[in-house]
């Protein structure tokens, strides 16, 4: 699976999913522009894989809640770097502490919203505009979560941001079919990240979340960023609005669990 002289777009690339997706495609022979919300020093570890490939890399600070800034951002790295040819959806925003629907603030529903559901849109919108503009074709790959699948008690809003991500991406692949742009999701169970990793330090929450997963461990970002490139090569052709579970089993298991 190859995406020789490509250019991709990799939101939220400074660790985790998205620094393995961008380390990926670099070795796939991607060239990769890497987004970040606060943590320079992980975009400048992940452009440092990127460029150790032989490939070039561009990192840059990107609020996806910002329109604006969005539409600005993917206009100045097509002049800078070159028109995106794959953009994958990667930021997101958890949770935080569990919040019952009805103790739910209404700052802590729009930053959860805007993030993981409007900030992959606005992308999503920038990138279809040039990729318009110069003749179509493309791939877009949105990263969600099984709680798109899944009860999230207490966890409404991430539930429904990413329950929305799978609809926008039924939605986009047959809006975008005719110009050969495939739109597809990833819905990740348990991977070893920085948001998870707190559970998996500790060896009861670790025991109590390895035991609902039929594989009983973690998944790691590298077998997330596999699928990924799949669906981002030549090899995902035939593939458009699907949503691709990569759990260790953790749904088929949920209704016995």
């Amino acid at each position: 699976m190859r995406l020789d002289n490509k250019i991709a777009l990799v939101t939220g690339a400074d660790s985790g999913i998205g620094q393995a997706i961008a380390e990926e495609f670099a070795k796939a022979g991607a060239d990769v522009v890497i987004t970040f919300h606060t943590d320079e020093a992980g975009a400048a570890e992940t452009k440092r894989r990127i460029e150790a490939t032989g490939r070039r890399a561009m990192v840059a600070q990107l609020d996806v809640r910002n329109s604006g800034a969005v539409g600005s951002f993917f206009e100045r790295a097509a002049v800078e770097f070159g028109v995106p040819d794959v953009l994958v959806n990667n930021a997101g925003k958890g949770m935080g502490e569990k919040t019952p629907v009805a103790d739910l603030a209404d700052d802590q529903l729009d930053v959860v919203l805007d993030t993981n559901l409007k900030g992959p849109l606005y992308c999503a919108r920038a990138f279809v505009k040039l990729r318009q503009a110069n003749g179509g074709k493309g791939r877009i790959v949105n990263i969600s979560s099984v709680a798109q699948h899944l009860p999230t008690a207490q966890s409404a809003p991430y539930g429904m941001s990413k329950a929305g991500l799978g609809s926008l991406t039924r939605s986009l692949s047959v809006e975008l079919a005719e110009l050969r742009i495939n739109v597809n999701n990833i819905a990740p169970g348990m991977i070893e990240t920085p948001m998870t990793q707190e559970r998996i330090d500790d060896p009861e929450k670790r025991e109590a979340s390895f035991k609902e997963i039929p594989w009983h461990r973690a998944g790691q970002p590298v077998e997330i960023a596999r699928l990924a490139l799949f669906l981002a090569s030549d090899y995902g052709d035939y593939v458009t609005g699907q949503t691709w579970t990569m759990d260790g089993g953790l749904t088929m298991n949920w209704g016995g669990a």
